[in-house]
């Protein structure tokens, strides 16, 4: 039975000034290990639910436990030990002269004696691909290496989760790739759990799991093969569908033999040589 790491009981959250709640009634858990996508319209209340994961935000009503630790104002540096953030824009995080210093701002600043502090920066610039560029000044790399730099940085504190906060939107495509790459490979090889927070369903197609929030409440949780299907449903919510989907979609309508939307371009470009062109 899979355990969750992460458990939203009922919660409720509401901006002074606005009549609506952000967040209505809420129910979900996020499984040690997995990579969960949430996604949603601006306005659906991903941002706010991302900081309350962050203790930035605490519930009305309603809980939220994180590896074990109920979110409160007297644990909030409890959960962020648990969980790191990695946000929109990498410029913003950037608070070291040279890439290693960045990333052992925050094992000073928790004390970590220096031996240990320098295996540890090593070591998570190591998992990003980020080792080479240790004395590199952050102003010369380009944005996919920024970001990859700042996950080095959360995974230096060793969390158990974490959480990207439209972390790619900013990107472009090399730089989106760098990033979701080394972010599988983090989530596979080093059993991070990862909450993926974006507009962009192309990237949440990489998930395992996939929740859909709408006008502060949960819509639909599925895998992406099931989010995907609903196709016109997600255009309907503000939505857009990977490309591969819509292509899928209308190659079939064409008369090609397509079996199903599929997820990538490399799928469906698989699929259209075996079913269609292959002799």
């Amino acid at each position: 039975m899979k355990e969750p790491i992460i458990s939203i009981e009922h919660v409720y959250f509401q901006y002074p000034e606005q009549a609506d709640y952000a967040l209505e009634d809420i129910s979900l858990n996020v499984y040690r290990g997995e990579w969960l996508a949430i996604v949603g319209h601006n306005g659906s209340g991903k941002s706010t639910l991302a900081k309350m994961l962050n203790g930035l935000h605490y519930p009305q009503k309603g809980s939220v436990t994180i590896g074990g630790t109920l979110l409160e104002e007297e644990q909030v540096w409890e959960i962020r030990k648990r969980l790191g953030m990695v946000f929109q824009n990498p410029d913003n995080q950037f608070v070291g002269t040279t890439v290693q210093d960045d990333v052992a701002f925050g094992l000073e600043n928790n004390g970590i004696p220096y031996a240990a502090m320098k295996e540890r920066v090593q070591d998570s610039l190591q998992k990003v691909g980020m080792l080479d560029f240790l004395n590199q000044e952050p102003h010369h790399l380009s944005g996919g290496q920024k970001q990859r730099v700042a996950i080095a940085g959360v995974i230096a504190l060793q969390p158990e989760i974490i959480l990207l906060d439209e972390a790619t939107s900013m990107l472009d495509p090399r730089g989106r790739e760098e990033v979701l790459q080394t972010v599988r490979q983090l989530n596979e090889e080093q059993h991070l759990t990862v909450i993926s927070i974006t507009h962009d369903l192309e990237e949440a197609a990489r998930a395992d799991r996939i929740i859909v929030l709408n006008q502060g409440a949960v819509h639909t949780v599925g895998t992406p093969k099931e989010i995907f299907q609903m196709n016109e449903e997600l255009i309907q919510l503000g939505l857009d569908v990977p490309f591969s989907v819509k292509l899928s979609d209308k190659l079939r309508s064409q008369g090609f033999s397509i079996q199903q939307n599929y997820l990538t371009e490399e799928e469906l470009v698989r699929e259209l040589w075996i079913s269609n062109f292959k002799k």
